[in-house]
């Protein structure tokens, strides 16, 4: 096989033409690093290295990307990644990403709970929400647990600066237990909070 032409197109991505006809899109500066001109003669197997190393050099500049909008963890990363390219593509440039200490799923998953328990989330959800975005079930649970949570202090908290106006009448109540609920908190946990804030007992 001979390359025959080489066009340049946006973004670091050159169209190969072999043998006359267009094959396939490789990264410009792997193309220069291994001096891949018109009229250079290949085969199967330098063709395959070549695209290789494209896709694990686009690979790794998407993953920089992402992780410089914000924070990511292992799975959510590789996931990302998967959508457009193989799976061993993926995995290989997530461990590289962990090698260069630019993701660290324990340091991702404290300093999300962290925020998410400055939003008054209960640990229950604060726990689902780690494992949505990749975290070990295990590791969730314990991170959840480190906050150390009062739930009653954190729902007369949401109850004062949200619902303070809410719960003055019985429809009003109804609607607030069911949005705490809804957020992860027991009945027992709004009861004690919701005796705050009015003279009713809740039995």
């Amino acid at each position: 096989m001979k390359i025959t032409a080489l066009q340049k197109k946006k973004k670091y991505l050159t169209a190969v033409y072999i043998d006359l006809e267009y094959a396939l899109d490789l990264d410009t500066r792997i193309l220069e690093e291994n001096r891949i001109l018109p009229d250079t003669e290949i085969d199967d197997d330098r063709l395959r290295e070549l695209i290789s190393q494209s896709e694990h050099r686009r690979a790794k500049e998407k993953a920089l990307w992402l992780i410089s909008f914000r924070d990511h963890s292992s799975k959510e990363l590789f996931l990302k990644l998967k959508r457009d390219f193989r799976e061993d593509v993926a995995e290989a440039t997530v461990e590289r990403m962990r090698e260069l200490r630019l993701i660290d799923d324990e340091s991702f998953a404290r300093r999300l709970a962290k925020d998410l328990h400055s939003k008054h989330l209960s640990e229950q959800n604060i726990r689902m929400k780690l494992m949505e975005k990749g975290i070990d079930r295990d590791f969730a649970e314990s991170v959840a647990q480190e906050l150390d949570i009062d739930p009653v202090e954190e729902i007369s908290i949401l109850i004062e600066k949200k619902y303070s106006k809410k719960i003055s009448d019985e429809t009003g109540r109804r609607r607030t237990v069911a949005a705490l609920q809804r957020a992860g908190y027991k009945w027992s946990d709004i009861k004690s909070a919701l005796m705050r804030f009015t003279n009713d007992n809740y039995d």
